[in-house]
C-alpha cells in the first residue's frame, strides 16, 4: 500500500530514505518514486546475481548514492573490483573503465549498461599510435593515463592517474635512467605535470571534451559573481585555468580539499555530477557552477543498470594477450607506494614553467 511520502510504500520509503537525503537537491519529487523503485529493484538484483556496481564520481547522484557499492575514480574502482569477492562487476562508468576492471579481474564477468559509453580522451590514441611513438623515441618509458583503452595499456610501461602522475613520471625516469618520459594521451595533464617536475615530458594531443572547454574567462566570471567562493580545477583543464584557480588537483584531491576545509562556497571546474555527489556528503557547503556534462557518462542510467542485471548485458572482454601486457602496466602503478596525499597541481608554486614536446 502506497502510504509513505511521494506515494511510496512505507517499506520503500524507509529503504531509500538515506539516499533521498543525499539526492534531494538534485532529484525532483516527481522523479523520485520511479527512481526509488529502480534503486530497490537493482539492489535486489545485485544480491541475486552476486554482483557489485562500481560507480564513478561522474555518475548522477541517484546512481552514485543509490546503487554504487564502490564509488570513486577509475583506478580506485578497478582496484575495488579486483578485491571484491563478487562474481559480476557492473561498471557504472565508461568503456575503458570496464576494460581496466576486466584486466585486473579476468575471472569475473564485467558488464557495462551501455556499450556506447565511450571517452573522447581514450578515443584519441590507439595501440598502433603508441607503437609508432616508441619507434620514434626508442629507449624512453611510456607512461599512460588510465583513461585509455586496453590495447593502449598493452603498449605501455606503466599507467598513472591524475593523483600520481608526477610520482609515476619521476619513478619511470629514474628506473629507465633517462631525463625524458613519454606521457600520453592527455595534453593538458602532461603540460600540468611538466610544471611540477624536472623530468622532460613528451606529450600527445589528446583531450577530455569535458575539461578542455573550460577557460580562464570562466574563472574570472565566477570570481566576479561569487567573490568568496573557492575555485577548484582538474588537471585535465588547460594550464591557464589551473593558474587562475585556488586549488588544482585530481578528483580525490578535490574531494579531500572540500571535505577538510568545508568552505562556504565551492566551484568545481570538472564534470557536473561530481559536485552533486560531493555535495551529498558535505552538507552546508554550497556548490556553484560552471560545470560541463560528459555525454558518455550520462548514457548510464538506473534503467539500463537494471536491464544490464536482468539480462546480464553487455559483457566486456579483453583478449588475453592484450590483458596480460596491460595488466603489467597497471600492476606496476598499483605496486608503487601511493603518494602521501593526492597530487596537487599548484601552478603558483610550480618548480618551473616549461613547454612539452608535443607529438
Amino acid at each position: 500500500m502506497a502510504d509513505g511520502a511521494f506515494g511510496l510504500t512505507k517499506e520503500l520509503e524507509r529503504e531509500t530514505a538515506s539516499v533521498w537525503a543525499k539526492v534531494r537537491d538534485h532529484v525532483t519529487p516527481m522523479e523520485w518514486p520511479a527512481q526509488a523503485a529502480l534503486i530497490h529493484e537493482i539492489n535486489q538484483l545485485k544480491r541475486e546475481r552476486d554482483a557489485v556496481i562500481l560507480a564513478h564520481n561522474y555518475m548522477t547522484p541517484e546512481i552514485f548514492h543509490g546503487v554504487g557499492d564502490y564509488v570513486g575514480d577509475s583506478l580506485g574502482l578497478a582496484k575495488e573490483a579486483a578485491r571484491s569477492k563478487a562474481k559480476v562487476i557492473v561498471q557504472a562508468g565508461v568503456h575503458f573503465m570496464a576494460e581496466t576492471s576486466k584486466i585486473l579481474s579476468p575471472e569475473k564477468t564485467v558488464l557495462i549498461p551501455d556499450l556506447r559509453a565511450g571517452c573522447s580522451l581514450a578515443a584519441s590514441i590507439t595501440g598502433a599510435d603508441v607503437r609508432l611513438i616508441k619507434q620514434r623515441y626508442p629507449g624512453l618509458p611510456v607512461v599512460t593515463y588510465v583513461n585509455t583503452t586496453a590495447d593502449v595499456k598493452a603498449e605501455t610501461d606503466i599507467c598513472c592517474t591524475s593523483a600520481n602522475a608526477v610520482q609515476v613520471v619521476e619513478w619511470a625516469a629514474k628506473e629507465w635512467g633517462v631525463d625524458r618520459v613519454i606521457l600520453i594521451p592527455d595534453e593538458f595533464l602532461a603540460r600540468n605535470v611538466a610544471a611540477q617536475t624536472n623530468v622532460g615530458i613528451i606529450a600527445w594531443k589528446g583531450r577530455c571534451e569535458v575539461h578542455e572547454r573550460f577557460t580562464a574567462d570562466d574563472i574570472a566570471d565566477m570570481r566576479a559573481a561569487y567573490p568568496g567562493a573557492e575555485i577548484l580545477a582538474h588537471p585535465e583543464c588547460p594550464e591557464d585555468v589551473l593558474a587562475a584557480s585556488d586549488f588544482a588537483g585530481s578528483t580525490a584531491a578535490m574531494i579531500d580539499h572540500v571535505t577538510a576545509r568545508k568552505p562556504k562556497q565551492v566551484v568545481m571546474i570538472t564534470e557536473c555530477s561530481m559536485a552533486s555527489n560531493v555535495a551529498g556528503d558535505v552538507p552546508g557547503v554550497q556548490f556553484i557552477g560552471p560545470c560541463n556534462l560528459c555525454p558518455h557518462m550520462k548514457r548510464i542510467t538506473l534503467q539500463n543498470i537494471r536491464d544490464c542485471l536482468v539480462h546480464m548485458q553487455y559483457e566486456v572482454t579483453v583478449p588475453e594477450d592484450v590483458a596480460e601486457r596491460g595488466r603489467l602496466a597497471v600492476q606496476r602503478m598499483v605496486e608503487l607506494p601511493p603518494p602521501a596525499v593526492p597530487a596537487r597541481y599548484d601552478l603558483f608554486k610550480a618548480r618551473h614553467h616549461v613547454d612539452v614536446e608535443l607529438i
